[in-house]
Parts: structure tokens; C-alpha cells; sequence
């Protein structure tokens, strides 16, 4: 999957989900609405943005898109926990795309964490938010890459940058997430971090 200009709308605001000013997400959303970026694949960004920014961000940023689309998408499926089962099950799937063959090691450090850590992130995490129909794996792994570059995560941020490859995103979508981030202005440490990550990532691979 390419870097097309709806997505690279879309990872725009997802890289300033973090900590930009409401004002400025709300710019950002106009901008990628008026590259193409169609309105479900904002209502989705900002449900996964739940799980790496946390709520307070979430509800500012989907404040801002509300100015600009005031009602909710229709697609994606409603919350209702009584599909608990059906979201384990599609969460570990989709744990496993990303995570490949590095599943199993996952599980085991995360239950060590604590075992409720470990259900929450197949469950709610990969199971009721990221496996949502609304927007594709790989543009939602691609716009975890954005939401995790401003932060000090390190190793998160590997693993989603493995992560948006197994997902089927193309290698040079992935780099361009990261000079998106350069050229955004976003912290130089930020940015080091992630472009060495990712020479590191790229160079592995190519001698696989």
C-alpha cells in the first residue's frame, strides 16, 4: 500500500494527535478532507488514537473534527461489549499479523506486565479498535508509527514500524511517515530516534 494523498492526510493529523493545539488538529483535518481523505478514515484514527495518546487527546481532537463533520461517519461497527468473544478472537488475528512471529514472546512479556494488561490489549485493544472494518490494517499501523514518533517509546515504536509491514504497508509508505514527521517540525530528537529505528529496520530486512 502506498502513501497516496488521502492517507498522507490522514497521517498528518495523526502526528499531531499527540500534543498539537485543538486549533491546529482542526486545520489539519480540513487539509486532509480537502486532499481526499474521506471522513471515515478520521472517525477511525481518532477511536485507535485512544490507545496511544489516551482519552483526554481523543475527545479534544474528535471535538475539532466535529466543527468540520458534524456527524459521525456511518460504517465501523457499534461498541457493544456483548461481543467480547467475537473481539478476542479477531484480536488475537490481528495481533498476530502484526506482531508475526514475535506473537507468542508478546504475550508472555505482557502477561508478566499483569494479566489484565495482557486481555485489555488483545480485547479492547487489537480486538474492538484496531480491528475495526472502517479503515485498513496497514493505514492504521501506519498512523500508530505517527502517534508513537513524538514519544519518548522506543521499542512500541519498532514494533509498529514491523508492524505496518506485516500489515501489508509498502516500505516506502513506512519511510514516509517518518520524513512526514521531519518535515511536520516535529522534536529532532523525536525524529533521530525514529529514522534510526527505521535505517536499522530497513537494513535487517534487506539482508533477510
Amino acid at each position: 500500500m502506498p502513501m497516496d494523498a488521502g492517507t498522507r492526510g490522514l497521517v498528518r493529523v495523526a502526528l499531531g494527535l499527540f500534543d498539537l493545539p485543538e486549533a491546529v488538529l482542526e486545520e489539519r483535518m480540513r487539509s486532509a478532507r480537502a486532499v481526499g481523505t474521506p471522513p471515515l478514515w478520521l472517525e477511525e484514527l481518532l477511536l485507535s488514537s485512544v490507545l496511544f495518546v489516551g482519552y483526554p487527546r481523543a475527545f479534544l481532537a474528535a471535538g475539532a473534527l466535529r466543527r468540520i463533520e458534524p456527524d459521525p461517519a456511518e460504517g465501523g461497527e457499534p461498541s457493544q461489549y456483548e461481543g467480547w468473544r467475537e473481539w478476542l478472537a479477531r484480536g488475537e488475528a490481528t495481533c498476530r499479523v502484526i506482531y508475526g512471529p514475535h506473537y507468542d514472546r508478546l504475550r508472555e512479556n505482557i502477561k508478566a506486565l499483569h494479566p489484565a494488561l495482557d486481555t485489555w490489549m488483545i480485547v479492547d485493544g487489537y480486538g474492538k479498535t484496531m480491528s475495526r472494518p472502517g479503515l485498513d490494517l496497514a493505514r492504521r499501523e501506519l498512523c500508530s508509527v505517527a502517534m508513537l514518533i513524538p514519544q519518548d517509546a522506543p521499542r512500541q515504536l519498532l514494533s509498529h514500524l514491523k508492524g505496518a509491514l506485516n500489515a501489508g504497508a509498502a516500505p516506502g509508505a513506512v519511510e514516509g511517515v517518518v520524513e512526514l514527521a521531519a518535515a511536520e517540525r516535529l522534536p529532532e530528537a523525536r525524529v533521530a530516534v525514529a529514522r534510526q529505528l527505521w535505517r536499522e529496520l530497513r537494513d535487517t530486512l534487506a539482508h533477510d
